[in-house]
């Protein structure tokens, strides 16, 4: 055992094992009924629910089985091969929400297995002038290499966008809108729509991860961090203190004297003329270090008290230079909203005219005034005094159309109080007397009921105009009267 373990080298290489090449060792009869996937993004989707919940997603339970290859690839054999073909037809598939790359199984995959989906795109507001099976074509490309598109000029087509399949690389970007360039017109935004698509990076707009951990919002969280730190530091370094205990000049100028300028963000007192100051503070004797001292402390106050000698004799700066000649190195000047409030400006009348029939006023002028028009026919609808809605628009509570022109003539209304309020006033008053009554608009008593019959004389007798109307009962003959 020792001598084994002494013979042993690190340096040995290692001899690849030789599968062999024997029917029972190789799968591929029963791989040819199988579809191999990968999830585009594994932080999110878990392998376990995908195996025990696509059969199920994909109405196939009891006709394929799962198998996890690894942790972002799987494979799912069918028993029948119409069964793999509706499940490749149905197009884009997700799992949690995220969508999978599904292709057939294949027995020397490519290097872009995996890489590539089926997917229809709807593209919208494309230019009139250019509803074209080439331009369409040429939209589509933008996306993936178009593979199939819908379009048939022949017949009517009530949606607003129109359909291409196209094979689309995992790894790029879905955007939703391109910029085309049209000869001689303006530029177009054109918009795209996937289907069967649900969750992706709404930053970057990728499949392969959530917008929480996409690089770009990550680089952007690490640059605003870097500023912060960087806006401390700054910070930090405008609160330490210049002259520390020890320095010549220290007790001699106020720390405020040499600090840096938070306006300026330059020193006050260059580290050059600092220099200068201690150097002549340090070679002298005791004697005369306080007169040297206050040397020091009266010129920096006067010499503080004049911007200019502040710039040249503190900062060390060059004095700039007072030019006569008015259009000295003279440029334009570019304001976009200056142009835009001249284009405001120059707004044509009739626009101003048609804002104004826009807002509901129209009017009919005469010699002296101007009398507006208004409608207040009910069948019109509410009278609308300076409504914001034209005579042509059409609201609720509009029957009949009304004339365009002219004011209409309102229809009489009875003005009568709320029915709480009314009190009866009979014409016909009863009279303590019996068998007469008051009647109020001859003014004087007439004798009779409360409701007489009209009667007419028919000969000798008085008969009602009632009784006047012969009634004849069906198969039965005429009354006897």
């Amino acid at each position: 055992m020792d001598r084994a373990l002494m013979a042993l080298s690190l340096e040995e290489e290692e001899i690849p094992f030789e599968m062999p090449d024997l029917p029972g060792f190789c799968s591929n009869e029963k791989n040819k009924l199988s579809l191999v996937g990968r999830m585009l993004n594994p932080e999110c989707q878990n392998m376990s629910n995908l195996i025990w919940r696509m059969p199920r997603k994909w109405q196939k339970e009891g006709k394929c089985r799962g198998v996890a290859l690894s942790r972002e690839r799987f494979q799912f054999f069918f028993d029948h091969e119409h069964d793999l073909l509706d499940v490749l037809e149905k197009g884009v598939h997700t799992c949690n929400e995220w969508a999978l790359a599904i292709e057939r199984w294949v027995e020397e995959p490519p290097d872009d297995y995996l890489q590539y989906i089926l997917l229809w795109v709807r593209i919208s507001n494309i230019p009139v002038n250019y509803y074209t099976k080439e331009a369409i074509m040429a939209l589509g490309d933008l996306v993936g290499e178009v593979k199939e598109f819908i379009f048939d000029p022949t017949k009517p087509q009530t949606q607003p966008y129109e359909r291409v399949q196209v094979r689309f690389n995992v790894a790029n970007p879905l955007k939703t809108s391109r910029v085309v360039n049209l000869k001689g017109a303006k530029a177009v935004t054109i918009h795209y729509n996937y289907e069967r698509i649900q969750k992706r990076c709404f930053t970057c707009f990728r499949l392969n991860h959530e917008q929480s951990i996409c690089p770009l919002v990550v680089k952007k969280r690490k640059d605003e961090a870097l500023a912060r730190r960087q806006k401390i530091s700054k910070e930090l370094a405008l609160k330490k203190p210049v002259l520390e205990e020890g320095d010549p000049l220290f007790g001699v100028l106020s720390e405020e004297q040499v600090r840096i300028n938070v306006v300026t963000g330059r020193p006050k007192i260059v580290k050059e003329v600092l220099d200068e100051m201690r150097q002549y503070l340090t070679l002298t004797t005791d004697e005369d270090r306080a007169v040297r001292e206050e040397r020091v402390r009266s010129s920096v106050a006067a010499v503080e008290k004049d911007p200019m000698l502040q710039r040249t004799v503190l900062r060390l700066e060059a004095p700039p230079i007072v030019s006569r000649d008015f259009n000295r190195g003279k440029g334009i000047v570019f304001s976009y909203k200056e142009m835009e409030r001249q284009k405001e400006d120059r707004v044509p009348q009739e626009k101003i005219m048609a804002s104004a029939i826009k807002a509901g006023i129209a009017g009919k002028w005469n010699d002296n005034n101007v009398i507006m028009a208004e409608s207040a026919d009910e069948n019109c609808g509410q009278i609308n005094m300076g409504s914001s809605q034209g005579s042509t628009v059409f609201s609720t509570g509009f029957s009949e159309p009304c004339a365009s022109t002219g004011t209409k003539k309102k229809p009489y209304q009875r003005r009568r109080p709320p029915k709480s309020k009314r009190k009866p006033r009979p014409l016909m008053l009863e009279d303590n007397e019996a068998g007469t009554l008051w009647d109020k608009a001859a003014g004087k008593r007439v004798a009779g009921s409360k409701k007489r019959k009209v009667e007419t004389e028919v000969g000798d007798l008085l008969v009602s105009e009632k009784s006047k109307t012969l009634k004849v009962i069906p198969r039965e003959g005429s009354p006897s009267l």
